[in-house]
């Protein structure tokens, strides 16, 4: 296979791993910010944003047990995102599209 197919098929790939983990993290921000009792949605039900900082900075989130550990599975997925940066700027550093035309 072309190494520069390769390239953009991981690429392709590790752009939507990150995508599915950032909604995942998005899904259990909503859920703390649900059992913290903070309003997630306007006055006729429409889902406001997520505040992902005040989850993950633990700022007026409720201290139980259940709600922690899914505050901490949410930092659990934007540390994997991160790492997934991480990854990728080596990746395209060392096997980038340009690399394999030298």
């Amino acid at each position: 296979m072309n190494s520069s197919i390769l390239f953009f098929v991981i690429s392709g790939l590790w752009g939507l791993a990150m995508i599915v983990n950032f909604v995942d993290a998005v899904r259990l921000s909503y859920a703390v910010e649900n059992r913290s009792g903070v309003s997630g949605r306007q006055k006729y039900g429409i889902p406001t944003y997520a505040n992902i900082w005040r989850v993950v900075l633990n700022k007026g989130i409720a201290q139980d047990e259940e709600t922690q550990e899914l505050r901490r599975q949410m930092n659990r997925r934007l540390m994997i995102i991160a790492g997934g940066f991480l990854f990728f700027i080596m990746y395209v550093t060392l096997a980038g599209p340009n690399s394999a035309a030298a």
